[in-house]
């Protein structure tokens, strides 16, 4: 992507300051873009994300939020339009896992996925599409998963919210199409995050092996996907889900 493909362009990241979130933010910082990321705890991380933004040659603002909240989504748009004017792309990136079996998942396991894979891209897209539909342009590019395509076991209420964000991508796309915005997703598969540390190695391992590239990927293998679906080049792709998971069988 060119050093000034984003320039003038302003980006927001929930759950940037760590993982697929960080390098995405950081991408769009080098493409020149004004990026703001949101964080629930990680301040020193987001601290450190908006100065490699910074660095890169863009612009960067670290909120703190926690996007599950109803008012909270909101804010955060009003909060960015006010610092930059206006609201271009959004990625909706923040996500949680509570991984267990079915017969052992509790409510709150469930309840807390749902709202947070689910309900804060939701609440987030809707209060982004307010400048984005006065603007008549936008991007927004939601995080899902494979397990949202495939399903993991041990992972229900985790494929459950990420399989309805691709139903959520689909369904949006097709409202708002006519005012110039496109809504996409990203389906990763085995990526090195904080995330994926907490599974079993065997779980990692027979990934890798199934996988037709026999490695996992990183952070850096999703965010040039996701900052292109968000560029003007992609302009004519919407509702679609691109799998970023080194050819893993589903």
């Amino acid at each position: 992507m060119p050093p000034d493909a984003f320039k003038g362009q302003v980006i927001l990241v929930t759950g940037g300051s760590r993982g697929i979130g960080r390098a995405t933010a950081a991408a769009f910082g080098r493409a020149g873009a004004q990026v703001a990321i949101t964080y629930r705890t990680q301040k020193a991380d987001a601290d450190a994300v908006v100065q490699a933004i910074v660095d890169g040659g863009g612009e960067g603002l670290a909120l703190q939020a926690d996007i599950t909240e109803s008012a909270a989504p909101a804010a955060i748009v009003d909060a960015v339009v006010k610092r930059w004017g206006r609201l271009d792309v959004l990625v909706n990136n923040a996500g949680i896992t509570r991984d267990t079996l079915v017969m052992r998942m509790s409510e709150a396991d469930w309840d807390d996925v749902i709202t947070t894979n689910l309900r804060g891209p939701f609440l987030t897209s809707k209060a982004a599409l307010r400048p984005m539909l006065k603007q008549r342009y936008g991007r927004i590019v939601n995080v899902s998963s494979l397990a949202g395509v495939a399903g993991n076991a041990g992972q229900a209420n985790y494929s459950a919210a990420k399989a309805g964000l691709i139903g959520f991508t689909r369904a949006l796309a097709k409202e708002v199409g006519s005012r110039n915005i496109t809504v996409n997703a990203v389906a990763p598969g085995f990526i090195t995050t904080d995330l994926t540390r907490e599974l079993p190695a065997e779980l990692l391992e027979r990934a890798r092996q199934a996988a037709a590239i026999q490695r996992l990927g990183t952070p850096d293998d999703v965010a040039p996907a996701i900052v292109f679906l968000a560029s003007k080049e992609a302009a004519y792709i919407t509702g679609q889900v691109l799998g970023i998971d080194g050819g893993l069988p589903i």
